[in-house]
């Protein structure tokens, strides 16, 4: 494990110095560790490794040994002057080993344009006190690359357009200060790449164009502190990827156009600052992204045009801050946001998505799937159990909301009612009156289903009434009125009714069961048929002129008439209101 320190003393002797795997170098270095702030002072001590004799070792072909070393001022590009080699001509360097070293330069440790050929190049447990770090274009075949543990006092790391094969790269645990960290252009290959626990400490650290092999891919608990963080158009071979429970500053956060191929990535319980976090363009061909229960600053979080046509993105239990969200125009198979909190402008207007999954979601703006310049289309929409402080902005038929709702695999009719509830309190808020009576409508109707299916399932017996109860509460709550939201619809069932019982008033006359009886010897001279209309009309309004009266069973006629006159106008009452007073 390297030591922390804010400065450092160094001390070269000729006494020779033997390391633990038994080399033997011609001086040894004594490193007093000083840190004023917490007042500690450590002491290490290492062999003495002059430049001058690793160059030798290079030019003479040799396994470089030098672990627990100090090497100071080390430079390929000042040893490829000596040989009088071009500036960008590679060194080859073989077996390759400096674990527990101790570089030291003013400023540049340099092994650009490497060419290794061991099996494994090793750093770990290696401090680079002093100077920045450059491997640039350096090649490692199918080495394996050690840097866990390692300290990077000088935060400034230069990687780009490195060239890896099949073997392990791991930074795991290691450590870099306050500087950029560049590793755009690079290979990786496909071994596993490792960035477990690591400490990137403030500046930009740089992705862009890096591309990933099949191997996993893991900054899992890595912690970026203030810079960006760009992965822009990097590529990914299908391996796993995961930045579980990884830390990023408030700088941005930038996957646009990268290419996941059909990786599973993995960002569950990772937390995100205040600035953008961006996978606009991005790619995933299948496989899955999750972002489980993470945290999300105040900056835009952005999927616009993310392009996930076979993949499932999860964030379930997300807290979301008070930025912006926006997946417009994404086309993404399965998105789902069950149970997570958002604070701020959600823009759900995608090009394309099988399943929206926003149950158990509690919405305190907007979310807007209203399409304007371009389709919304979503197949699947499930809010059960939404709450709603907020407000969804979503078109009745351009979003073809019932279909959204009612194609819910498994969902129960309670679930569905539910669903339908919170639209119309959403339509009634936002004073879409017309949306909100066809959802009411819809509630009621699933509402009533569920009740029937639940009683019949506590008490199977109760089906002998349950059924003739249901279908009564159907002929006459919904297709006479639509539950009191259509006064067209209960005026015409109120015509309807008039000259069904004037019918039955007829065909008593002509059964011989009973007549309507004129009181004043039928000074019109109506025929059967007009006057058995006429007695309906006045019986069903409740005019009661007396003029006729009825006789036999159309007694027993006239008092259902009458009864159903009185309810039926109640009935286009309240729904004629109710339409007014909106």
């Amino acid at each position: 494990m390297f030591t922390e320190f804010t400065d450092f003393e160094v001390r070269i002797t000729d006494a020779p110095y033997r390391t633990s795997g038994g080399l033997i170098w011609p001086g040894t270095v004594r490193i007093v560790y000083t840190d004023p702030e917490k007042e500690k002072t450590l002491e290490e001590y290492y062999g003495y490794a002059p430049a001058e004799m690793i160059y030798q070792m290079i030019r003479e072909g040799r396994d470089i040994n030098l672990s627990e070393c100090f090497i100071e001022k080390f430079s390929l590009t000042e040893y490829r002057s000596l040989q009088k080699l071009e500036a960008k001509s590679y060194v080859k360097l073989g077996a390759f080993s400096a674990r527990r070293s101790f570089f030291n330069c003013s400023s540049r440790i340099d092994f650009s344009f490497a060419e290794f050929s061991g099996d494994t190049v090793d750093f770990e447990a290696t401090v680079f006190a002093r100077g920045m770090v450059s491997f640039n274009s350096a090649s490692f075949a199918d080495c394996s690359l050690n840097m866990s543990y390692v300290l990077f006092r000088n935060g400034n790391i230069d990687f780009a357009n490195c060239r890896f094969g099949k073997g392990q790269i791991s930074f795991k645990n290691s450590k870099f200060h306050t500087g950029s960290k560049d590793f755009q252009y690079t290979s990786f290959g496909d071994g596993e790449v490792l960035f477990v626990n690591t400490d990137f400490g403030d500046g930009d650290v740089s992705f862009i164009n890096s591309s990933f092999g099949q191997g996993t891919v893991s900054f899992k608990v890595a912690r970026f502190g203030q810079g960006k963080v760009d992965f822009h158009y990097a590529k990914f071979g299908g391996g796993e990827i995961s930045f579980e429970r990884t830390e990023f500053g408030n700088g941005k956060v930038d996957f646009r156009m990268a290419e996941f191929n059909e990786s599973r990535i993995n960002f569950n319980r990772s937390s995100f600052g205040n600035g953008e976090v961006t996978f606009e363009g991005s790619e995933l061909k299948g496989g899955k992204l999750l972002f489980r229960k993470a945290s999300v600053g105040e900056g835009l979080f952005s999927f616009e045009q993310a392009l996930y046509p076979e993949a499932e993105v999860f964030f379930d239990g997300t807290d979301f801050g008070k930025g912006t969200i926006t997946f417009q125009k994404a086309r993404i198979r399965h998105l789902s946001l069950r149970s997570c909190q958002m604070n701020d402008y959600v823009d759900l207007r995608m090009q394309e998505a099988a399943l929206v999954d926003l149950s158990d979601t509690v919405i305190r703006d907007i979310i807007d799937l209203t399409p304007y310049d371009s389709p919304v289309a979503i197949r699947t929409l499930k809010i059960s159990g939404m709450r709603l402080p907020g407000r969804i902005y979503i078109d009745w038929f351009a979003n073809n909301l019932p279909s959204m709702i009612l194609s819910q695999e498994q969902a129960t009719e309670r679930e569905i009612s539910e669903q339908f509830r919170i639209l119309k309190l959403n339509f009634n808020a936002t004073g879409r009156f017309s949306y909100e009576d066809r959802a009411y409508v819809l509630f009621r109707r699933y509402e009533a289903l569920a009740d029937r299916k639940e009683r019949i399932a506590k008490n199977p017996w109760s089906a002998l009434w349950e059924y003739p109860v249901y279908v009564f509460k159907w002929l006459v709550f919904d297709k006479i009125g639509l539950y009191a939201t259509a006064p067209g619809r209960v005026l015409v069932s109120v015509i309807a009714f008039w000259f069904g019982f004037g019918i039955l008033f007829y065909l008593a006359e002509l059964l011989h069961l009973g007549h309507t009886q004129s009181a004043v010897n039928n000074p019109d001279h109506l025929s059967m048929l007009s006057q058995s209309f006429y007695h309906s009309a006045i019986t069903f309004f409740t005019i009661g002129y007396g003029d006729v009266y009825p006789q036999g069973l159309t007694r027993l006629l006239s008092a259902l008439e009458g009864f159903t006159g009185v309810f039926m106008m109640s009935y286009f009452t309240v729904a004629f209101v109710r339409k007014i007073l909106r």
